[in-house]
């Protein structure tokens, strides 16, 4: 006779669950002649698609967050205003096929999006281009979007945009609030459109400003002159009764470089220099003085948010300003560079053997060229922000840098998806330690009141009846309100862990002492003090064992509960303070109705995985429970 094939309980837990009929399965009394207590446990829990859904879940949860915080680390100190409040999505990098199919002419890219023009002279835009509720710079002008006029220069600044056609028509979207649209406010500027002989040759934006280059090599500014130094005019002004003569560097401006906040000129003699007024600048004061004097010729300058880069004819790259993400740490080239382009805290340069080398920051991935790119034939570069692309000689573009985020973004342009794993192994270690802390001391407490009985149990129970009578979460607050504040987080934490694991235990202790009374009466515990088994020994190897299985059921439960609190604390703020990140504190921070109406995924995705994991906890907990009750075998 064949041997009957059997199968895995999880593989037919997970068949019931996808409403696969199981195979072929023993009956009652075959299971309770071929099984042990433990097997018949374990395939009555398997037997419920409810408890095996949540161990299935919440074992995905516990890895998640447990391994994924070694592949999305998280610096504490890391915040970017720029990136702060970015909706969930994966497109800042996603460039139109349209605009690739009808031929790239020109990229610029802002911090969180990119705005493309084709050879057919249409604009396009992608990305995060949403600035508020009321402004969004998908919105461009009808006019550039369909080719109706010839863009000449566009350029794309934190939250504004601005085109140029041949005629010198501007066109600007995006946000005003600021002056970014009062090009009227340069008197140079309206003169030379006055008058027709304006030919603009470059034009760059930044945080809140615009600059043009003019073919002459005068330089015109406009915006937020509170932020950025926007005075470069060429006629003699007075200012506390001294007179500033006509600039000596405009007419001699060879190429500009655009920072958040300044800008730098390189000069039609090979030199750098910086225009404006604020010689205190750091932009100035670090500017090497080689690059000043003319000892070495510049060929082309890039500038970051705060530094700028050159790189001179002998291939050597200068970098200068404030660089605190390793805008300095210029890697040796295969060639000499012969272009620089410049993002928020990244460079890229093309050499003349057409390869493409990145460096500075690399937390996108903005610095890491692909193999894509190594492998091919680039004819153009674009950088700016986060991004980078590299425009192909068959017409394609790559890409490299931030596509965006899953989750998006918080207050402080930290990603929630990698919040959320960090934060989840913090709830969960500090919840599991409650629970094994409360667990021994209830256990321990539970089994001498229970055997022992007597003084011993009315003792041990009077308290746990002043413990159990505390209110829990005020308490709890009391407690974590009085920590000294200049203790470290990680004291902090174990100390909530302590407080939360020294409060919960009475459950357990009333419990493990209600078992204990019913079990050493037992006739096994007196068969072992019949053969002389010392006290101790019979409660540690033969009452206690015996009660683990009820005793397993409270555990679960309670490891959500401690979960719950830990994150109630956090959430009232007497918990794990930010930056730390925990499930409850990120929620605390989303606890404004602003943040509830417009930033939806800054609280629906900790709220998520944290009630999806609590109701895992109980779904196993009363798997658990109906597993071990002997009225469940029945069929």
């Amino acid at each position: 006779m064949a041997k009957e094939k059997k199968t895995s309980t999880l593989g037919d837990a997970l068949r019931r669950m996808l409403g696969i009929k199981p195979k072929k399965q023993l009956n009652f009394e075959e299971e309770e002649a071929l099984q042990s207590p433990t097997k018949v446990i374990v395939n009555n829990f398997f037997h419920r698609p409810t408890a095996v859904f949540g161990l299935v879940v919440f074992v995905a949860i516990f890895l998640f967050v447990m391994v994924g915080p070694h592949f999305m680390p998280i610096d504490l100190g890391h915040s970017d205003s720029n990136l702060a409040n970015i909706a969930p999505g994966y497109s800042m990098m996603k460039v139109p096929k349209r605009m690739i199919k009808e031929g790239i002419e020109d990229i610029t890219a802002g911090q969180t999006y990119g705005i493309g023009l084709s050879q057919a002279g249409k604009i396009y835009t992608w990305g995060n281009t949403k600035v508020s509720n009321t402004i969004d710079l998908k919105n461009v002008p009808h006019e550039l979007t369909t080719g109706e006029v010839k863009v000449a220069h566009m350029a794309a600044g934190n939250d504004h945009a601005v085109a140029v056609d041949e005629d010198n028509n501007f066109y600007f979207w995006g946000n005003d609030r600021l002056g970014q649209f009062n090009y009227e406010s340069n008197s140079e500027l309206n003169r030379a459109l006055m008058l027709g002989n304006l030919e603009i040759k470059q034009m760059e934006a930044g945080n809140q400003y615009t600059a043009i280059l003019d073919t002459k090599g005068n330089v015109y500014l406009w915006g937020n002159a509170s932020t950025v130094d926007l005075d470069c005019r060429q006629a003699e002004r007075e200012v506390e009764g001294m007179t500033y003569k006509p600039r000596k560097f405009q007419g001699h401006i060879e190429k500009i470089a655009a920072s958040s906040n300044a800008y730098i000129a390189l000069l039609d003699d090979g030199t750098v220099a910086y225009t404006g007024l604020q010689k205190e600048a750091p932009l100035n004061v670090n500017l090497p003085l080689a690059l000043k004097d003319g000892s070495v010729k510049v060929v082309d300058i890039a500038a970051s948010s705060q530094n700028v880069a050159a790189v001179d004819s002998t291939g050597k790259v200068w970098v200068w300003g404030v660089a605190t993400h390793g805008e300095k740490n210029v890697p040796e080239m295969p060639s000499k560079p012969v272009k620089l382009y410049g993002g928020r805290f990244h460079y890229t340069a093309l050499l003349e053997n057409g390869d493409v080398v990145s460096w500075g920051d690399n937390m996108y991935g903005q610095s890491e060229v692909p193999a894509s790119v190594e492998k091919a034939e680039i004819v153009d570069l674009f950088s700016g922000g986060y991004q980078n692309y590299a425009i192909t000689a068959d017409g394609d573009v790559e890409t490299w840098g931030l596509k965006g985020f899953v989750c998006g973004t918080d207050e402080q342009g930290r990603d929630v998806l990698s919040r959320i794993v960090n934060g989840g192994k913090t709830t969960m270690t500090v919840g599991g330690i409650a629970v094994v802390i409360s667990t021994i001391i209830g256990v321990l407490l539970g089994g001498l009141a229970g055997y022992f009985g007597g003084k011993i149990d009315m003792f041990l129970s009077r308290i746990a009846e002043i413990i159990g009578g505390m209110p829990f979460l005020p308490f709890a607050l009391i407690l974590s309100a009085i920590i000294p504040k200049d203790v470290s987080v990680t004291t902090k934490m174990y100390i909530i862990m302590v407080v939360l694991g020294v409060l919960s235990w009475v459950g357990i202790f009333r419990l493990v002492r209600a078992q204990i009374l019913s079990q050493r009466e037992q006739e096994y515990v007196t068969a072992a003090k019949a053969l002389g088994v010392r006290e101790g020994t019979i409660l540690r190897k033969h009452i206690i064992p015996n009660v683990m299985s009820v005793l397993l059921v409270s555990i679960t439960l309670d490891f959500a509960t401690c979960m719950l609190t830990e994150s109630t604390l956090s959430y009232l703020g007497f918990g794990i303070t930010a930056p730390t990140p925990t499930w409850g504190n990120m929620l605390n921070t989303c606890n404004d109705s602003i943040v509830i109406q417009q930033f939806w995924w800054r609280w629906v995705f900790p709220a998520a995985i944290f009630g999806l994991c609590t109701v895992c906890i109980n779904l196993i907990g009363d798997g658990l429970r109906d597993a071990m009750d002997p009225k469940s075998n029945g069929r």
